[in-house]
């Protein structure tokens, strides 16, 4: 009998993956009996990898609807039971599952081949609906053929893909053992749905920016870099797109949104990952005020559209959507849980101080400038703790250097921030729009970068020429995409919502 070795290094001399398929020796068994199987099915001249139409094929829900009718259908095989002369097996679609009935009474010489399929195989189907005697609708095969032949193993059948690492590095497996998997992606997709369907019907315009920039800025993130050697540039890959559809607010556009792709080259946690979705809007006339109750009406009807309800349960915690959500400012949050009055301090030097007396340890390597220690404070102490549904308000004006300063208090800006289960969802402030105060903020920003951070926001001297133009008084904000659906589908990490998340490369 030739050795598994062989048998694939014959089966894939055309290409240098003869490694890929060298497993350990319980599964290279079963890969010895497949590279066999394949050998014999190759040696009846039977297409393994077939183009038919099928263009007409029923899913397997439609086909439970045909009862005593022939139907035709398409999938995967997810198990096999034989008997003998007969044979039964179930097959996988995007619907659902469906029993298959194989009898040699039907199938006469073709029965035979039915020894050389395995689990994981694609096959289409012919045959009639009907019911056992069990009550298990079912479907008597008249014609198969196999469309792709499956050459690795499947994980078991009775306990699934329970590897988390494999499951995000091959997501392929995953989606295939694992239903509640698909499931979550089913739910991703509906969610964007219904958000371009909410800004769309609220009069906004979909529009798309630039991914790569010549200068970064949006965020208080580290970018990627990469160079453009036509232009013999370096350039960015976005962080965020919001200073691009700032100026098509400039341009004349009153409500615009985009869904987009950002890249922020920093840690991997439950809650980020280096590349992820964000969907931001921009919305000229109104106040974070308006946002804030827009904010509470496209969230309940992202939940009733995906969850059928406004109350739902995060990691064990329940979330009550259904009523006003809570408002608390930034001061307060940290006063209430640290006695600290952040009004009282001035500078870096009173922060630590302050910190010192109260006995409050806060990780400050890497964090520069007064906003940066507040921020540092308060994500280490006070947001873990903040579990109900809440915006938080008006945070220092040191903290973000795109936001409007509030009119009756310059040393707070206009913002709000939304909460749960101690982790934010999304980001929103007035927008500021007096070159000259955007240009003085940038600049305080760039002695940051000087002093070593490496968040501190970029100057855009195209930016503040487009604010020289007059940007109209305008509101917006950025909503984590993927965070939003680890709640919607109670994901424990970002890595279970995104069909490819960032891993170290595979040894």
């Amino acid at each position: 009998m030739p050795q598994p070795e062989k048998l694939f290094t014959k089966l894939f001399q055309s290409a240098n993956v003869v490694k890929l398929y060298m497993l350990d020796p319980k599964t290279n068994e079963l890969q010895r009996q497949r590279a066999e199987k394949l050998t014999k099915l190759k040696s009846l001249n039977i297409d393994l990898y077939p183009q038919p139409n099928l263009e007409n094929k029923l899913n397997t829900l439609e086909a439970k609807e045909k009862m005593d009718k022939e139907v035709s259908i398409a999938g995967r095989l997810m198990s096999l039971r034989g008997h003998g002369k007969i044979m039964f097996a179930d097959l996988q679609d995007r619907a659902g599952k469906i029993q298959l009935f194989f009898q040699e009474k039907t199938l006469a010489d073709k029965m035979a081949n039915t020894k050389l399929l395995d689990l994981g195989d694609i096959v289409s189907i012919s045959g009639t609906v009907f019911k056992t005697q069990a009550g298990e609708i079912t479907i008597d095969v008249k014609e198969f053929q196999i469309l792709a032949k499956n050459i690795r193993p499947l994980p078991e059948k009775f306990h699934g893909l329970k590897d988390v690492e494999i499951a995000y590095r091959q997501r392929y497996v995953d989606l295939i053992v694992n239903p509640e998997s698909r499931q979550v992606f089913e739910t991703r997709t509906k969610v964007l749905s219904e958000m371009r369907r909410f800004f769309d019907d609220h009069g906004f315009m979909e529009v798309e920016t630039p991914i790569l920039q010549p200068a970064y800025g949006g965020a208080a993130a580290k970018p990627f870099v990469t160079h453009h050697n036509e232009l013999d540039m370096d350039m960015y890959l976005r962080i965020s797109d919001e200073l691009y559809l700032k100026r098509l607010i400039v341009g004349g556009f009153e409500k615009v949104y985009e869904v987009s792709r950002d890249f922020r080259n920093e840690g991997v946690s439950r809650f980020h990952n280096p590349e992820f979705t964000q969907i931001e809007f921009y919305w000229a006339y109104v106040d974070y005020e308006v946002l804030m109750t827009f904010t509470e009406d496209l969230i309940k009807h992202l939940l009733m559209k995906t969850r059928d309800t406004l109350k739902i349960s995060f990691q064990g915690t329940e979330l009550d959507f259904s009523k006003p959500i809570k408002r608390l400012t930034f001061k307060d949050a940290i006063l209430n849980k640290t006695g600290i009055d952040i009004d009282q301090i001035k500078n870096e030097e009173e922060f630590k101080s302050t910190i010192t007396d109260k006995k409050i340890k806060v990780d400050l390597k890497g964090v520069y400038g007064l906003g940066a220690c507040f921020d540092a404070l308060y994500k280490e102490h006070v947001r873990p703790e903040i579990i109900e549904p809440t915006f938080i308000m008006d945070y220092p004006a040191e903290m973000i250097a795109l936001a409007k300063r509030k009119a009756n208090d310059p040393t707070k800006i206009a913002s709000f921030q939304l909460l749960a289960c101690g982790t934010e969802f999304l980001k929103a402030y007035n927008e500021l729009n007096d070159p000259q105060d955007q240009a003085q903020r940038w600049l305080d920003e760039q002695k940051l970068a000087d002093q070593g951070s490496e968040i501190a926001s970029q100057f855009d001297a195209d930016y503040i020429r487009a604010l020289e133009y007059a940007m109209p008084p305008t509101a917006g904000w950025g909503m984590g995409v993927d965070r939003f659906v680890q709640l919607v589908t109670d994901s424990a990490t970002i890595k279970d919502v995104i069909l490819f998340p960032s891993m170290r490369k595979e040894e």
